[in-house]
């Protein structure tokens, strides 16, 4: 396993109305955040706040490319970004215990936090494809190139790690600093991760190794 430290290259926030990051996503424009009681938006080139939609929003989020997906309590919403309706809900697979959220092959990624583990789902219906196992617990998840991310927070140690999709062995890890926690985790497809910084009201962007 290739272990190293986390090279944080951006801080964006605390953002004005927004006390806690709970999820996040890249919409190929701007990074989107979970913040508690809404989704808000900004651009990652100057940090502005652009916008944000009223929904529940208590964990990961997801984009497909065309709509927005919101763990909230036991509950995954599909929103539309455009104009923040709420299209479609299915059931979340932990319950309530739900995490992370990613959009990869077609169907979502749902990370279970203290169940340290990664549940494949039908986005249609909710229903459980496969489970892979983590040996920590599971914080956002993101899929990059063919590759499977997850943060994790435990006490006081947080790290990003890349995961074998069949046996859930650790391929590489990333430490964070002591102190700083991930929450939501988002690829922008290009060598930067945006990591949801919990009660820091904060979003970071960590480079991703090549």
């Amino acid at each position: 396993m290739k272990r190293s430290a986390a090279k944080i290259v951006r801080e964006y926030g605390p953002f004005p109305g927004a006390e806690r990051v709970h999820g996040v996503t890249y919409d190929g424009r701007q990074v989107w955040f979970a913040s508690g009681d809404k989704l808000n938006a900004f651009d990652p080139s100057s940090g502005e706040t652009l916008r944000s939609i009223d929904v529940p929003a208590h964990a990961g989020t997801a984009f497909d490319g065309q709509h927005l997906f919101q763990i909230a309590e036991d509950r995954i919403r599909k929103i539309d970004p455009e104009t923040g309706r709420v299209l479609a809900t299915i059931p979340s697979p932990g319950g309530g215990r739900d995490s992370g959220l990613a959009w990869a092959e077609g169907t979502l990624w749902v990370g279970q936090y203290r169940d340290r583990k990664i549940h494949q789902i039908d986005p249609e219906t909710g229903a459980i494809l496969r489970t892979i196992e983590s040996n920590r617990f599971v914080t956002g998840v993101t899929w990059v190139d063919g590759e499977l991310w997850h943060g994790t927070w435990e006490g006081d140690e947080s790290d990003l790690r890349r995961i074998d999709p069949r046996t859930g062995e650790v391929l590489e890890q990333l430490d964070m600093p002591a102190g700083v926690g991930v929450s939501g985790l988002e690829c922008d497809g290009g060598d930067q991760f945006f990591c949801g910084g919990g009660a820091s009201g904060k979003v970071r962007a960590v480079r991703r190794p090549r």
